[in-house]
């Protein structure tokens, strides 16, 4: 049977498989695109997306990711109040979704209990992480920043090593490739991490890691 985090009802369970519908995308397809209206909420059976948020339509900002058996807390948000996406997911990895049309989604919020707590602890956990966010762009320096970015990336992959280049990290946390490839080069020289081509090994864990400072 189909896993939802914090859906353990079966007929809702069923009715999801039911009345859903399953698409595949491979990684870096876009899933949802900025400032489009929602007519269905995308549920991750397996592989993760990650959401962004845009700003005039052209500079993009990493926000968090959403994994097997969650859904996005924009996306609920934009499609049970019927109004535009402000955000834009991309596969992370060839990832599998499953659609729950708005009308559907709606008649459930109404009716169903267990849907309802759902969206409220889908809500509820995306503003906690949400707030880490801002709180990082606010407080924390461009190392830690990137030293955050990267401890998420890999415990949501759940590797250590990752396939990226330095202006893809620059791109998801609005700083410049210069900045990213000074820093990673630090990192290297502290021991945190090893660099290759388009490829960066962490070797230390952020909350383990002492960054020195210069």
């Amino acid at each position: 049977m189909l896993k939802i985090n914090n859906i353990s009802d079966p007929w809702l369970l069923q009715e999801i498989e039911a009345k859903g519908k399953l698409h595949h995308f491979k990684a870096g397809d876009v899933i949802v695109q900025n400032e489009t209206f929602m007519k269905s909420i995308p549920l991750v059976v397996s592989g993760n997306i990650k959401v962004f948020r845009v700003h005039d339509g052209l500079h993009e900002m990493f926000m968090y990711y959403v994994g097997a058996g969650q859904a996005c807390a924009v996306s609920l948000s934009s499609c049970l109040t019927s109004k535009q996406s402000k955000i834009k997911a991309v596969a992370e990895e060839d990832s599998t979704i499953i659609s729950i049309p708005a009308h559907i989604a709606y008649e459930w919020y109404e009716n169903n209990k267990a849907w309802r707590m759902f969206v409220f602890q889908t809500l509820e956990s995306r503003i906690e992480e949400l707030f880490e966010t801002i709180d990082t762009i606010a407080f924390s320096k461009v190392d830690e920043r990137i030293l955050t970015y990267l401890d998420t990336k890999t415990q949501t992959l759940k590797t250590d090593t990752l396939q990226i280049t330095h202006q893809e990290i620059a791109n998801e946390l609005s700083t410049s490739r210069e900045v990213v490839s000074r820093i990673l080069k630090k990192l290297e020289m502290d021991g945190l991490v090893s660099l290759g081509r388009n490829k960066i090994v962490v070797l230390k864990k952020k909350k383990a890691a002492s960054v020195s400072r210069s």
